[in-house]
């Protein structure tokens, strides 16, 4: 590679990108980690944690789903920086502010704002890198931020374990604050730039995505595309403890860990899924070989009659590795929109994803009414997978697509 490729690669945009990723998903998976010490010291008993857990996690959700529209038409209206940087001062305030909650509804309230700043990193920030890269080096620039920004999740994880949540949630509100102080030097994408001179042109509209066929179609498979990735961490190694069960394994499985080990394997799958896009010469291909290696990896965990906790957790790590095609498939959905939509699409997109997985927890809950906890994973994992294979087949290829051109 020439050192003006790694120039480019390792320009400030992409490091601000992937150290706010990083931010981004230690604060989007802390509450998960310190649910149970956060609401026992706030009193309430055994039979609590479970409902009141759910509930500020649903109001989490909510706020990204509302959170991934709200910046997604900024993002398009006014610039793919201000969202960068709105995002994470809103999510870094709010979970700042959770260091001090000392009630439930208080605390459901804060989870819901930092859910809504949440959400515009990811979208906002694979946008700029897009538009900023040459296109033969977007792939390896998406997937450095996420790559980078996927360990956030295993630093959640050691900081809970070495600290207790209140210091937690300072230290995530503490971090985006620090990385707001490193914007000095970023600068907007010059595609975005070149298309406000054009002030009759439509920017930002989020229902124009279902008022026409083709655009809608687009969209739809982009987020089908996605469904595999959290069936994996939204079922698979969230319940983890209760696969370890009906697999017969003696060890108790802690999810928590399972979703750790997946975010390795995820963080080591997104700067490969990228290298390998950059030699195939192709997203499509790229995705389509982790979305089967995934499935391969979902078989094993379902069928292959694991027996040990560490068996389990060695399958969750490359489970994670398969599913590290989210950078390129949130790469995919940028590249499918023109530049007066491309950040509506990118950022709503991961957000309409993750709020599938209400979805998959209510339908496996219903099917574990009739069936094995085994047969119940296996059967939402075959709607996943029958929906993202066919996804990413009939898409259309965007590798080495010029960006700058615009939606009707």
């Amino acid at each position: 590679m020439t050192k003006t490729n790694v120039q480019h690669l390792f320009s400030i945009p992409v490091i601000v990108a992937a150290l706010g990723y990083f931010v981004d998903i230690y604060d989007l998976l802390l509450f998960g980690i310190v649910r149970i010490p956060s609401l026992k010291s706030m009193g309430l008993d055994d039979a609590a944690l479970s409902s009141v857990g759910a509930s500020i996690l649903n109001w989490q959700m909510t706020g990204l789903l509302i959170g991934g529209i709200l910046w997604g038409v900024l993002g398009d209206k006014k610039g793919r920086l201000s969202v960068l940087f709105g995002s994470i001062l809103t999510y870094s305030l709010a979970n700042i502010a959770c260091g001090f909650v000392q009630d439930p509804n208080t605390y459901k309230i804060l989870r819901f704002i930092a859910g809504i700043g949440l959400a515009g990193e990811l979208g906002a920030g694979i946008t700029l890198v897009a538009e900023v890269l040459p296109k033969h080096l977007r792939a390896l620039g998406t997937s450095l931020v996420a790559g980078v920004g996927l360990l956030g999740a295993v630093a959640a994880y050691f900081t809970v374990e070495l600290f207790n949540w209140r210091t937690a949630y300072f230290i995530g509100g503490g971090m985006g604050i620090a990385l707001l102080l490193m914007r000095v030097g970023v600068f907007e994408s010059g595609v975005f730039a070149a298309l406000k001179e054009h002030r009759h042109i439509q920017k930002g509209n989020f229902f124009s995505l279902f008022t026409n066929k083709d655009r809608l179609i687009r969209y739809l498979k982009c987020i089908g595309m996605g469904l595999p990735t959290w069936f994996v961490i939204g079922i698979l190694a969230t319940f983890s403890n209760e696969f370890g069960k009906a697999l017969g394994i003696d060890t108790p499985i802690q999810p928590g860990l399972s979703i750790m080990w997946c975010y390795v394997g995820l963080s080591i799958g997104d700067l490969s899924s990228g290298i390998l896009s950059h030699k195939l010469e192709s997203r499509k291909k790229a995705v389509f070989y982790m979305m089967l290696f995934t499935l391969a990896g979902s078989l094993v965990y379902l069928f292959a009659g694991i027996k040990t906790a560490t068996g389990l957790y060695a399958i969750s790590l490359l489970m994670g590795f398969g599913i590290g095609y989210w950078a390129m498939f949130v790469t995919i959905g940028a590249e499918q929109f023109g530049t007066n939509l491309r950040a509506t699409a990118a950022t709503t997109i991961p957000n309409m994803v993750r709020g599938t997985v209400v979805g998959m927890t209510t339908l496996y809950a219903y099917f574990k009414e009739g069936f094995t906890v085994i047969q119940a994973g296996a059967l939402v994992g075959l709607l996943c997978f029958l929906i993202g294979i066919t996804s990413i087949l009939t898409i259309s290829e965007t590798h080495g697509r010029d960006l700058d051109f615009l939606e009707d």
